[in-house]
């Protein structure tokens, strides 16, 4: 009997267990028993086409029988290879015993030393695992980072015109916009996203060492770099190492790790923003019916959604930082500590997958409190400061940045109407002035989308 949720150690098979159950099936046991068993069958298949001595060809009734080996694979069929591993004491071992029991039910003894054929431990993982994290990536985890995008998209064209007092510092800087704010975490995200598609799954297959020692010995005349092309390439959709140990040096592997660690970085960056939006009031949240926020205050609603997202996004960027500094080191040809680490690499992308869902739903959330927003801006006036200068510059004036220093900064608060007095006393034209007391907090916010596409 499986042990109930709230009996897990980690959060990840507890407390989040209903929203990380999608990576169940690339990145648990019985997934990566399966992928082991997809291997063996397709290198089998592959292998009994190449018309080597003694090993008969497939008929395509024998193909698709042995292909449902993974296709219709199990948790008892997982059970029983774990049955397996507890006499021989080796897991990737207990799956060719396993496929190799399968295969006398079809009748085919001729073939049954050929499945493992010439193979090490590391062709059946090497394979596996990156293969795993492939379809994850594919089909779970870019998915969801792409309706975050989305989502962000939608924020960005529904709050585009929406001015917005920047802070650089801290401090009250020139205005802004909010939907082009929100729009430099979709641009960051795409760019980290182009180079997460473009960075390969690398995969080993060369035998013991790299060097296809036994596939030679057996079959010296047959060209297994190219049977290994093709079978990691265009059979498994990887791309295959070319000169490697026992094991795939994982540099590529690395770099999806460090690739992720980006995109977890950007996207604490705009968890941290938007809480900080919250706390300055320029959103409210949308709760739920009967949801609490505080447990003591009842007028507060807490921005959890993103803390939850900036915690988990922590956790996995410390695991993606650590198997990308190790994986790529081992003692010479091999060592064992690559698989140790290995059956982690789904934690990082489980608490990824969880921060995902959290920005989406907080983002969901929010509801724009304009009205703040605009004070926000009305209590600054002295922000119009760049602008001025900048115009008394193109028009000759001496000292300008020094003339609005003395006027800006202090105690005194400066409002619409004291700036409109300094203008006054400006010795500029009646137009320059007009242009001058034109500008305000709300209109002083750069190129928008309009001038861009004119300009474009």
């Amino acid at each position: 009997m499986s042990r109930p949720t709230l009996a897990a150690i980690s959060p990840v098979d507890g407390r989040y267990a209903n929203q990380t159950n999608a990576l169940s099936d690339f990145y648990s046991e019985y997934a990566l028993f399966k992928y082991r068993v997809r291997i063996e069958v397709e290198y089998l298949i592959i292998l009994c086409d190449q018309g080597l001595q003694g090993i008969g060809a497939l008929s395509e009734e024998e193909v698709y029988k042995l292909r449902g080996l993974y296709m219709d694979f199990t948790l008892q069929d997982a059970e029983q290879i774990k049955k397996i591993e507890r006499t021989d004491n080796n897991d990737v071992k207990a799956v060719e015993y396993f496929v190799k029991s399968q295969k006398k039910k079809l009748g085919r003894h001729d073939i049954l030393e050929f499945v493992h054929f010439g193979l090490t431990s590391q062709d059946i993982n090497n394979t596996a695992v990156p293969l795993s994290m492939k379809e994850a990536q594919d089909e779970v985890i870019l998915p969801l980072l792409m309706d975050v995008v989305t989502e962000l998209e939608s924020c960005v064209k529904q709050w585009n015109a929406v001015s917005m007092l920047a802070r650089t510092h801290g401090q009250p800087a020139s205005p802004t916009r909010l939907g082009k704010e929100l729009y430099v975490f979709v641009e960051r995200l795409k760019t980290q996203i182009a180079h997460l598609k473009n960075m390969p799954f690398s995969a080993k297959f060369g035998g013991a060492t790299g060097n296809f020692n036994a596939h030679n010995v057996a079959y010296p005349n047959h060209d297994w770099v190219s049977f290994s092309n093709t079978f990691v390439n265009d059979v498994l959709g990887l791309e295959r190492s070319q000169t490697t140990t026992q094991i795939e040096h994982y540099d590529n592997i690395a770099g999806q790790f460090d690739t992720w660690k980006r995109i977890n970085s950007i996207l604490i960056d705009l968890a941290r923003d938007i809480w900080t939006y919250v706390s300055m009031d320029y959103f409210k949240q949308k709760l739920k019916e009967g949801e609490v926020g505080s447990s003591a205050m009842p007028h507060k609603v807490n921005p959890i959604d993103f803390e939850n997202a900036e915690g988990n996004l922590g956790f996995a960027n410390a695991m993606f930082e650590h198997l990308a500094a190790k994986l790529p080191i081992s003692r010479l040809q091999r060592d064992l500590t690559d698989s140790t680490v290995l059956r982690n690499v789904g934690m990082p992308y489980a608490h990824t997958l969880i921060a995902l869902k959290s920005i989406k739903k907080g983002l969901g959330k929010l509801i724009l409190n304009e009205a703040q927003i605009a004070a926000d801006l009305d209590s600054h006036w002295e922000v119009c400061a760049e602008a001025i200068q900048t115009i008394l510059r193109r028009e000759g004036y001496e000292k300008p940045y020094e003339a609005l220093k003395g006027l800006t900064r202090g105690n005194a608060a400066v409002t619409k109407e004291s700036l409109s007095e300094f203008i006054d006393t400006l010795t500029v034209s009646d137009q320059v002035k007009s242009e001058l007391k034109a500008i305000t907090p709300h209109n002083y916010t750069g190129i928008t989308e309009k001038k861009k596409k004119k300009t474009s």
